[in-house]
């Protein structure tokens, strides 16, 4: 086992570590896939990756997570390009402010010596919202997402013009850094999916993905495809390697990859899951250090190249989460947090997942593990202003219609929607919402009167409506579908008609749009009388002695989102298991931090909030999921 081990070690040094040599800067010169090998600037080498994603790790620490990445002995990262993070309106593109820069980033990526696969789909799943795809595209009734259809293509084509004009000094055959690129993703499972589509015509739509790429500038780069290896005959396309996502049988790895890549390699797991995904209302996974050592280990002894995805999570900041669904649940949001049990915490911290692969990885020229953000907890942030959310509301011109109108109708992406009907006759019994999409607390003449929960399917409640009553229904979009079949199903709000006792209830519905895409702005005089059950925002102010990294402890709430000075850091829960909120070091400053917390279901008034030193990720409560 020794020799064996030396002999690992002394092919990494020459191989696939040799880019790690600290010595001088690395040249990217080029990246061929010849003879069954990867070739980096002619020398045969295997790709030891970790898959981060710029989009979830706040701007500033960038450098550090790709240190830390460099420090567990990778040579590569691979990184999804999320369209609709770019694409934040129609032919409105933002690939500079914030985490957006994805120049800077390639850019820190090629400072610290690290390959780069570029993974711009334009699907990719990810657990991301909508699975990257921007939500306006399903305002054109022509549109057919993920399929050979002009006015989606048409649409693609925009989006790999204006990404190949950010990362075109970054590509190798220009000296930069990224050596792959990655067209379409896990084609084979929405192949399988969607039986009712001819092979032929799917294998016609991902082809002209690849197409595409290449007309806007990517020609010359190596391609690949991704897809489970039983799902080769969908996903594999001529001119593209196909790599393997979740297979941990080398074997079976090879084997596959051989008929869909002229009887050669090279070989390579594209994702090797260290952990997994989570979603709120279920328990967190967790995959043991060793368990991921050992098949680490075996893909290096095979000659195995792999990504590890993720070697590092982060975070759903603000409405980036996507979800999915299965039979028991109609939509499984997930979580703000995007830890995944990585070898890299959520807040950038190592783990024995993280030591034990870096002692099978690293080499002599392996830099050192960087040093740890600073860790601070916050006692007693008085929540000193707090307003229903209806004086929120009430500032907003509503939109008239006789039925109730979807997000996408209202032009908008995200947040919230308040729908209000006025009565002129007393009606009760069943409210039916079987449209709604995804989370509603109803309310008459004020008072909450019941929840309705995509997950849980529940779609109904008891309503008794007096004389010149009021129903009120304010309406959560928990995150659009990132996979399956049901993508192509992705508007929210309440997308089809309310019913009272099967009565459809028509006429003068008024749509108030919350989309809250900046923290709502409080006037420090504004207030009103507060109750509880009724959705609040609340707004308090502190100061730190020092800055650094902390968690905010969400346990004493209910549901909704934060705002910590103008951030928004994404959604809780307390139904969990996350029962934290992660607010980066970095977004704090010392005097005079502004705090929003718009909670939703306000089932007890708070007063203040405090933050804690470590994450809470695996708590469940399940009583708080319709309470």
């Amino acid at each position: 086992m020794k020799l064996i081990k030396n002999i690992i070690l002394a092919l990494s040094l020459i191989g696939a570590n040799s880019i790690n040599a600290q010595q001088k800067p690395i040249k990217y010169e080029s990246f061929k896939i010849e003879g069954g090998e990867f070739k980096f600037n002619g020398q045969a080498v295997k790709l030891h990756s970790g898959e981060i994603h710029y989009a979830r790790i706040p701007h500033d620490y960038w450098r550090h997570r790709l240190k830390m990445v460099k420090a567990m002995g990778l040579n590569t990262i691979a990184t999804y390009v999320f369209w609709n993070y770019h694409e934040i309106a129609p032919g409105k593109w933002d690939f500079q402010t914030g985490n957006r820069n994805l120049a800077e980033f390639l850019k820190i990526a090629k400072e610290e010596g690290l390959m780069v696969i570029l993974r711009p789909g334009p699907y990719v799943c990810a657990e991301w919202e909508f699975g990257g795809y921007p939500w306006f595209l399903q305002n054109d009734k022509d549109m057919k997402i993920r399929e050979y259809n002009t006015p989606f293509l048409n649409s693609t084509k925009a989006y790999f013009t204006e990404l190949y004009k950010v990362v075109k000094p970054y590509l190798i055959v220009n000296g930069g850094p990224i050596v792959m690129v990655q067209g379409e993703n896990e084609f084979g499972s929405f192949v399988s999916q969607r039986e009712d589509i001819k092979l032929e015509d799917h294998k016609k739509y991902s082809s002209s993905v690849f197409d595409q790429l290449k007309e806007a500038g990517f020609k010359g780069m190596e391609f690949f495809t991704s897809d489970g290896d039983w799902l080769f005959e969908g996903g594999a396309l001529p001119g593209a390697l196909p790599t393997a996502n979740g297979d941990e049988d080398p074997d079976n790895i090879k084997k596959e990859v051989k008929k869909f890549h002229n009887g050669e390699g090279p070989f390579m797991v594209a994702e090797y899951y260290p952990g997994w995904l989570d979603h709120w209302a279920e328990p967190f996974p967790l995959k043991a250090a060793e368990r991921v050592k050992s098949h680490i280990e075996k893909f290096m002894n095979n000659d195995i190249s792999f990504n590890i995805y993720m070697v590092h999570g982060g975070t759903n900041f603000g409405f980036t989460s996507g979800a999915n669904y299965d039979k028991t649940h109609d939509i499984q949001p997930s979580m703000t947090s995007y830890d995944y049990d990585a070898p890299i915490t959520e807040a950038g911290w190592e783990t024995e997942k993280y030591l034990k692969l870096r002692e099978l990885l690293k080499t002599p020229s392996t830099p050192p593990i960087p040093a740890k953000i600073p860790v601070i907890q916050i006692q007693g942030i008085k929540l000193s202003q707090a307003i229903d959310l209806e004086n929120v509301k009430n500032n907003v011109k509503p939109v008239i219609n006789d039925n109730p109108l979807t997000f996408e109708q209202l032009n908008q992406g995200h947040g919230y929607v308040w729908y209000s009907k006025n009565f002129n006759q007393p009606i009760k019994g069943a409210l039916k919402l079987d449209g709604l999409r995804d989370y509603a607390i109803v309310y008459v003449n004020g008072e909450k009167v019941g929840e309705l929960n995509r997950y849980y399917k529940k779609y109904e409640c008891e309503v008794n409506i007096p004389f010149n009553g009021k129903l009120d229904i304010l309406v959560e979009n928990m995150g659009r579908i990132n996979y399956g079949a049901a993508i192509n199903k992705n508007t929210k709000g309440i997308i089809s008609p309310v019913f009272i006792n099967d009565r459809k209830i028509t006429g003068d519905w008024e749509m108030y749009g919350l989309p809250f895409e900046k923290a709502p702005v409080i006037d420090a005089k504004q207030k009103s009388d507060l109750k509880e059950n009724r959705p609040t925002i609340y707004k308090g102010n502190f100061n730190v002695s020092k800055v650094g990294d902390t968690f905010l402890d969400m346990r004493p709430f209910g549901k909704g989102i934060v705002f910590v000075n103008g951030i928004n850091l994404g959604r809780y829960w307390s139904v969990g298991p996350q029962q934290t909120l992660y607010l980066p070091g970095c977004y704090l400053k010392k005097d005079n931090n502004e705090i929003i917390i718009i909670e939703q279901k306000n089932n007890k008034i708070i007063k203040e909030l405090n933050t804690l030193a470590e994450p809470i990720l695996d708590k469940l409560n399940p009583e708080n999921g319709l309470n």
